[in-house]
């Protein structure tokens, strides 16, 4: 089909126009490579990104359908991954190509975690690997993720999902449990992520930094009594910022997953003590339904990866609509 026939069967009012320009349209050579010239000149994108003669194809760029998403070859670290939404999250970027390093402060990772090590081993080609850490104990965190860097020779990514939730009134909350909020959901992921940001410095290649959220760093939870948790994770998306301003100078991006309701076996297990819940939190979001911890995957390896490359300083809220009322 020419490009003549095809214009004039999607727009027939203007045929009598083309015909009349018919010579124009068969002369012009230049719309065979439509992006090559602009990416020659402009070196964007992420660092790797072939530009002008140097790429596969002058419309994809790539012979590879969706490159940007691949963390072949990428290390990256996940805490809070011993079970859970970190478990979730490090089994996809597993499957994209990385190789992953779970922190956690249990003494043993959750039987699931074995099965996924395995299939990542025997079908991946990857790892996972599993190293016990309370993200308090800092010097000891620090060392850690400096022995993970030199193993490898590069660090990549870091998504920090540890974190505790509490349910108490406002008025009956104590000092020392209101701290001990604080310094594990904040302060634990400040300084993972300096840690982690350090090393991507030392080798010189940039990276990528998410930290888990919530939307209850947003809105007030109708009927979920969390005031320092909520405190938290507002503080959460507000450091994601400023160590986006600082370390962007460093190809270091920082960014925030805000998630829903998730159901976790933590979640289950509150439905039984509180029943109504089930039915009652659906309701509060657009879509009518709890979110899986599955629904979060795509979302970490978005963000971990090259195809969020411009992306910093932002929160990807994902709770079916909740805040958005």
């Amino acid at each position: 089909m020419t490009p003549t026939r095809f214009i004039l069967r999607t727009a027939p009012c203007v045929s009598r126009l083309l015909r009349q320009q018919r010579p124009t349209l068969y002369a012009a050579p230049q719309l065979t490579r439509p992006f090559s010239s602009t990416v020659s000149r402009h070196q964007s994108g992420p660092p790797d990104a072939p530009t002008g003669d140097s790429a596969d194809s002058a419309f994809l760029r790539t012979s590879k359908r969706l490159s940007e998403f691949s963390l072949n070859k990428k290390v990256v670290l996940v805490s809070g991954a011993a079970r859970g939404l970190g478990l979730t999250q490090a089994e996809a970027l597993l499957e994209a190509g990385a190789t992953v390093y779970a922190l956690d402060r249990l003494p043993e990772p959750s039987p699931d975690f074995h099965t996924i090590a395995e299939k990542a081993k025997s079908e991946l080609g990857t790892s996972l690997n599993y190293c016990q850490i309370d993200v308090r104990d800092v010097p000891n965190l620090n060392r850690i993720v400096k022995e993970i860097a030199d193993k490898e020779g590069r660090m990549d990514g870091l998504i920090a999902a540890a974190g505790i939730q509490q349910e108490t009134p406002a008025l009956e909350y104590t000092p020392e449990d209101a701290n001990r909020m604080f310094e594990v959901n904040i302060t634990g992921v400040f300084m993972t992520s300096q840690a982690v940001a350090k090393q991507m410095i030392r080798f010189g290649n940039g990276g990528s930094i998410v930290l888990i959220a919530s939307m209850s760093g947003t809105v007030a939870n109708r009927g979920l009594i969390c005031p320092a948790y909520n405190a938290s994770k507002a503080g959460v998306i507000q450091l994601a910022r400023n160590l986006a301003s600082e370390w962007g100078e460093e190809r270091i991006r920082v960014n925030t997953i805000s998630p829903g309701y998730i159901v976790t076996a933590m979640v289950e297990e509150l439905f039984k003590q509180f029943p109504e819940r089930r039915t009652e939190w659906p309701k509060q979001n657009m879509l009518q339904r709890l979110s899986d911890p599955r629904e979060y995957r795509g979302a970490a390896v978005f963000l971990v990866s090259d195809a969020s490359s411009f992306m910093t300083g932002a929160d990807l809220r994902m709770d079916g609509g909740h805040s958005s009322w």
